[in-house]
């Protein structure tokens, strides 16, 4: 698999990683996950996959656990870049910690779950309101000078938070560590980064990761007709909700057009999707949270393909969000 570069940095990850969400936790996955997951990873390292993405929070600390189970024997560890996150916590009154012990305490107990003394890349998961912003950032240079990260960056924080971020980093060169990356949605049904994420990332030399890059798996086309496909997320109670704000109109054209385009190149729509992200200016990995190595292999099967300039100009077309004030061009007018 190709290799990329992560932002300015001298970290290069192959250019799809792959998710670990669906690992642990999922009713429609009890009593198999862990073989299921072995098979996924297994199958990811053998087509030369490198970039594996986890959380504390994933399964309350399964996902990791899991991992780390697994990098004791079925796979090396030299030869995966791991990545996961803290700073969200299960508490209603504030769903996010970025104060430096509760993120260097979770680094440490992530860890101890992986089974490894350092993760390759670390993620502030989100902003945290509450706490000094220098404060969180002040966690992130503790955690690579002690050598328990070696890269870090920031996940789900938006166009004006990741700016701050980002350059206050930059703002002390040789005292501070510049931020690698930025986590976000971003897919065909989902491209609000594109607003100021991702400009604010590609201006100050960060790589953007993008989760649910096949649109909470709307655009593989299972949902087309109003199906809910046993075993699919749509089909359960429990995460039916995530799904649903990607069935309306405007994303049932979306997949139309994504299907058209497979057919046309002899694809599947899931490979048309995916590459569409992959190759989008700053996208450095689009994060597959595949549930079966079945499931991966078509997504990685995706890396032979190049959508051809009018295929990308014809869904860049169908999906164009909305921007108005400040964003468009009244120049031209």
């Amino acid at each position: 698999m190709e290799l990329r570069r992560l932002g300015r940095t001298g970290l290069r990850v192959s250019r799809i990683g792959l998710g670990t969400l669906a690992w642990a936790g999922y009713p429609v996955e009890r009593g198999t996950a862990e073989q299921r997951a072995a098979e996924t990873l297994k199958a990811f390292w053998e087509a030369g996959g490198t970039l594996v993405d986890t959380a504390d929070v994933y399964a309350d600390g399964g996902a990791e656990l899991l991992l780390g189970r697994l990098l004791d024997g079925l796979v090396p560890r030299r030869d995966l870049v791991i990545a996961t996150k803290a700073g969200r916590v299960a508490d209603a009154e504030r769903p996010c910690d970025g104060s430096r012990g509760h993120l260097l305490a979770a680094l440490d107990a992530s860890l101890a779950r992986l089974g490894t003394d350092h993760v390759d890349l670390w993620h502030v998961h989100a902003f945290d309101a509450g706490t000094p912003l220098e404060e969180t950032l002040h966690a992130v240079d503790l955690a690579v000078s002690s050598g328990r990260a070696r890269y870090a960056g920031v996940a789900d924080f938006c166009g004006w938070q990741l700016a701050k971020a980002a350059t206050w980093q930059l703002a002390a060169p040789g005292t501070r560590v510049p931020l690698a990356s930025t986590l976000m949605e971003y897919s065909l049904l989902q491209r609000g980064v594109e607003r100021e994420v991702l400009p604010a990332a590609r201006d100050l030399g960060l790589g953007l990761l993008p989760s649910s890059p096949l649109g909470r798996g709307v655009l593989s086309g299972k949902y087309r007709g109003g199906a809910r496909p046993e075993g699919s997320r749509g089909a359960t109670e429990r995460l039916a909700g995530f799904v649903e704000p990607y069935l309306d109109g405007a994303a049932e054209r979306i997949v139309e057009a994504v299907a058209t385009a497979a057919d046309g190149l002899a694809v599947t729509p899931l490979q048309v999707a995916l590459a569409w992200v992959r190759d989008r200016p700053g996208v450095t990995a689009p994060l597959v949270g595949a549930r079966s190595a079945a499931q991966l292999q078509e997504a990685l099967s995706a890396e032979a393909l190049s959508l051809p300039d009018e295929i990308t100009r014809a869904l860049d077309d169908v999906s164009a969000p909305l921007h108005r004030y400040p964003d468009h061009d009244w120049s031209t007018l």
